[in-house]
């Protein structure tokens, strides 16, 4: 990570001793978690997303059948050998190894339809959470969707608390909450970029 977050090396010890050191392949609060995140997904479908912090890939996964592109990063090389192969059979699916926010992906066609951030922004100083969110807004296409989701309770390792994260989020300029799923665990939002005025689902769908 960036000066004053958590160091890249966290990781790769944690990934040395355990190749989910998480449980997230088999813990349900995981995977329920990961369920309500993409049950949040105020669209059906997405052209091109991206996921920085992807870990094993086990959220990817489901965000996968939503996306006719979708990249998958991780900064430690352990998780991203797993991810790929989890996703081997995903074609549209891509994982690779990337530093962010220090390093970002360089969109080819049109900027991202979706980001991700799951668990990321918490590892982060102040000057990297901030670089993180100039780049993931910046990277988002108007009317793009924002899903952040992060754990509340105090961690060590955390450079900040999940809620710290999701503070920041709601006064960034050119970001709109259109959704919030609140529990003493985690938390997680739903931002529309704009212009143009954000639409809820509903609407979106011509329901008034």
């Amino acid at each position: 990570m960036t000066s004053g977050g958590t160091p890249a090396g966290y990781f790769d010890d944690m990934y040395a001793g355990a190749e989910d050191p998480w449980s997230f392949e088999t813990r349900w609060y995981d995977q329920r978690k990961h369920e309500v995140t993409v049950a949040c997904l105020p669209r059906r479908r997405y052209r091109s997303a991206f996921e920085p912090g992807c870990s094993t890939g086990t959220l990817t996964r489901r965000l996968a059948p939503r996306c006719d592109r979708l990249l998958a990063v991780d900064i430690a090389a352990a998780p991203v050998a797993s991810a790929r192969r989890r996703l081997a059979e995903q074609p549209h699916v891509r994982v690779e190894r990337m530093r962010v926010p220090d390093e970002w992906p360089a969109v080819a066609d049109d900027d991202f339809d979706l980001i991700v951030l799951s668990e990321l922004g918490y590892y982060f100083d102040d000057a990297g959470l901030d670089l993180l969110v100039a780049r993931t807004v910046d990277s988002l296409e108007p009317g793009g969707t924002l899903v952040a989701v992060h754990w509340r309770p105090a961690v060590a390792e955390h450079a900040r608390s999940g809620d710290d994260v999701h503070r920041l989020l709601a006064g960034v300029d050119g970001l709109t909450r259109t959704a919030r799923h609140e529990e003493a665990d985690f938390l997680l939002d739903v931002f529309l970029r704009v212009p143009p005025p954000a639409r809820s689902v509903a609407q979106a769908d011509g329901l008034w």
